[in-house]
């Protein structure tokens, strides 16, 4: 005699398919709304705004990760100091959650506080180091600080573990940094940091930038850097404009291989050289 509805079994299948769904359906709810905690807090710790110099042009361009919980390592930040320069820094914290987000936020606010103390960028980066370690985190963080005299056209630069600047003149030349530097953030007491002093010439480019622009599975760091030292000397001799140079090199995170953050801070000078200003 044929069977006219399901059976018991069918019935229990059914009913576990259910209760699987709703499960997963309410897992996935969750993880969605850890993520986008995660680049709220993420994005709200990054400044909204630039300084404004005359002949200085800065640019930034910012790419959070979206897999997972892959987010908070990366940020930048630009702001004027009491002596009317410009403090300039980027920087990635170990880690992609919530808790590097949050220890960004930290370190990014420490260099603020303390570049109103003393805004010598070695001095600075020791000082923020102290500090960090005295918090007792287990995270550490990559940094460079920047100081600009906008009048002088006077850059001058330290290093905490972190790559280095991509530079380029009006006249054709360009190439990488190679200043000193020092260990992390977070990682050794006592760490001295060697300032190395650059001149941002008429119509020259400098551009800071995070691992995840430059370094990934398909990309080696030395041929991502490559990559950003041409696209600083076409933008340098083209006269292209920062924002068009910011946004040309983070495109270059797009071809690394993976899903890491990633920040650009550009550094550009108005002028024309042989002109003025």
């Amino acid at each position: 005699m044929p069977r006219t509805g399901p059976t018991d079994d069918g019935d229990e299948l059914l009913v576990r398919l259910r209760t699987l769904t709703a499960q997963a359906r309410a897992q996935a709810e969750v993880q969605r709304s850890r993520v986008e905690l995660a680049v709220a807090l993420q994005r709200g710790m990054l400044p909204r705004g630039l300084p404004v110099a005359d002949g200085v042009r800065l640019a930034v361009r910012y790419a959070p990760a979206y897999q997972g919980l892959n987010v908070g390592g990366d940020w930048y930040d630009a702001f004027t100091m009491p002596d009317g320069r410009i403090g300039l820094s980027i920087g990635d914290v170990q880690g992609h959650n919530i808790e590097a987000a949050a220890f960004m936020g930290q370190v990014r606010a420490g260099l603020r506080a303390l570049a109103s103390v003393d805004s010598d960028p070695g001095k600075l980066l020791a000082r923020t180091n102290e500090l960090l370690l005295s918090l007792g985190p287990d995270l550490f963080a990559t940094c460079t600080f920047m100081r600009l005299d906008p009048v002088t056209r006077l850059l001058e630069s330290a290093r905490a573990g972190h790559l280095p600047c991509v530079w380029a003149t009006a006249d054709g030349r360009s190439g990488v940094t190679e200043d000193e530097g020092g260990p992390p953030l977070g990682v050794q007491s006592g760490v001295v940091y060697p300032v190395t002093r650059y001149r941002l010439d008429t119509g020259g480019v400098f551009v800071m930038l995070t691992d995840g622009v430059v370094e990934g599975p398909s990309l080696h760091l030395d041929e991502g850097l490559d990559q950003v030292v041409r696209l600083a000397g076409v933008a340098a001799v083209a006269r292209m404009d920062a924002d068009a140079l910011a946004a040309a090199v983070i495109k270059q995170a797009e071809r690394v291989g993976h899903d890491d953050d990633a920040a650009v801070l550009v550094i550009g000078h108005a002028g024309r050289p042989g002109g003025r200003p």
